[in-house]
């Protein structure tokens, strides 16, 4: 593949969902791109498509062509949970591979707007080097962008660590397998759609949580576990029978 057909490809952070969340940096990458795709992810989810949709409508003012694709669904019953997401991320990296070469034969610079920041739980990165590894001529520029634990810790006017300590970011699914980490005050839950919390004792735990984060249907919860969790559970069902997806993160923080 000559370098006339080699493809620039910009994973844009774009925090979660609010248009004022892009950086400098973003708006300069997205009005650089000749091509931006747009996930489309089921009818229950469309409208994380009509935020990028948005967010293209307040900042672009290139000619980029916006193009959207149907994203691969993940085979959750899959007996091993790594295999399933291995052959998700294969279908997704032949969706992009498909739309690349139908949409820009000759090469050119693409987009993809990023949920929250690129490199923190996403496996955009990922993806893009199974292109390579396959033989596109790519170059992979990455774009931070505001993840959802800036944005969980700022809604709450809390901090991140207490003083002089450690925390571990993980999700839903470790913190039920494994319960609270040894040796933390913090722990920071993504991913989690299940309220893995539940499996906790909860003494002495406070809990911080969010869903729709910079949203205008944004959520906030906080207070004990013990009895803002259950609060939380009702929430969260209601949230999701509402919008018919819910996206939602928490931080778990010990008294010390």
């Amino acid at each position: 593949m000559d370098a006339v057909s080699t493809i620039e490809l910009m994973l844009i952070g774009i925090g979660t969902g609010n248009p004022e969340h892009l950086t400098l940096q973003a708006i300069g990458a997205l009005n650089r791109a000749d091509l931006i795709l747009i996930p489309r992810k089921g009818a229950d989810k469309a409208e994380l498509a009509d935020l990028r949709r948005k967010i293209c409508a307040t900042h672009l003012s290139g000619q980029a062509r916006l193009v959207e694709f149907d994203l691969p669904v993940r085979d959750i019953a899959a007996p091993s949970y790594l295999d399933g997401v291995h052959e998700w991320h294969a279908a997704i990296a032949a969706v992009w591979a498909e739309q690349i070469a139908a949409c820009l034969p000759h090469g050119g610079r693409v987009a993809l707007l990023v949920w929250g920041d690129p490199a923190l739980y996403d496996s955009s990165m990922r993806i893009a080097e199974r292109l390579q590894t396959a033989g596109m001529a790519l170059r992979v520029e990455v774009i931070p962008g505001l993840s959802s634990v800036q944005l969980l810790t700022a809604a709450h006017a809390i901090p991140l660590n207490t003083l002089g300590a450690s925390v571990l970011i993980t999700t839903g699914r470790r913190l039920r397998a494994g319960g609270w980490p040894a040796g933390l005050d913090t722990v920071v839950v993504l991913l989690d759609g299940a309220s893995a919390f539940q499996v906790l004792p909860p003494e002495g735990i406070e809990i911080y949580w969010a869903a729709y984060l910079g949203m205008p249907h944004q959520l906030l919860l906080a207070g004990p576990l013990a009895s803002t969790g259950p609060r939380i559970c009702a929430l969260r069902a209601a949230a999701r029978e509402e919008h018919g997806w819910i996206m939602d993160s928490y931080l778990l923080r010990r008294s010390v």
